[in-house]
């Protein structure tokens, strides 16, 4: 633990929790690539999910706590067609950020701060436009 301070109960369930998210949406985002192809967004977004999700791990590591599990992989929603995914990924993401926001007050650690606010810009500033304006093509 490099860190020398140790994580509270909340800091640490918003960190799992943030994680969690990462990973349901990567999951997700994987399984509608392999249903229907290279389909976009999801092939621009598969990834950036995978990068997030190391945001929190690095957290864990950091602060000597060993980060969960992905407890989605196999397990990720199927979707009819890629417009009803579109629709189901712009409510993920609205989700994501509100998981983000309770992250926000659920600590006053910088490097915490740091993470969830950039993860959270990037979900609410590219990735839900992007799948809202998926959403809003004729399915």
């Amino acid at each position: 633990m490099s860190s020398g301070q140790t994580l509270n109960d909340t800091e640490v369930q918003a960190l799992s929790d943030t994680l969690d998210d990462e990973y349901r949406s990567r999951e997700t985002y994987a399984q509608v690539i392999r249903d229907f192809g290279d389909v976009r967004p999801f092939i621009n977004i598969v990834e950036a999910e995978a990068r997030h999700a190391s945001a929190p791990i690095n957290l864990f590591e950091k602060y000597g706590v060993s980060p969960p599990s992905n407890r989605w992989a196999g397990k990720a929603p199927r979707f009819s067609s890629v417009h009803e995914a579109c629709v189901a990924s712009v409510q993920g993401e609205i989700e994501n950020v509100a998981i983000y926001d309770r992250a926000l007050k659920s600590t006053r650690r910088p490097d915490f701060l740091a993470v969830y606010q950039t993860l959270r810009s990037a979900s609410q500033d590219r990735h839900l436009p992007a799948f809202q304006r998926c959403a809003q093509r004729s399915p």
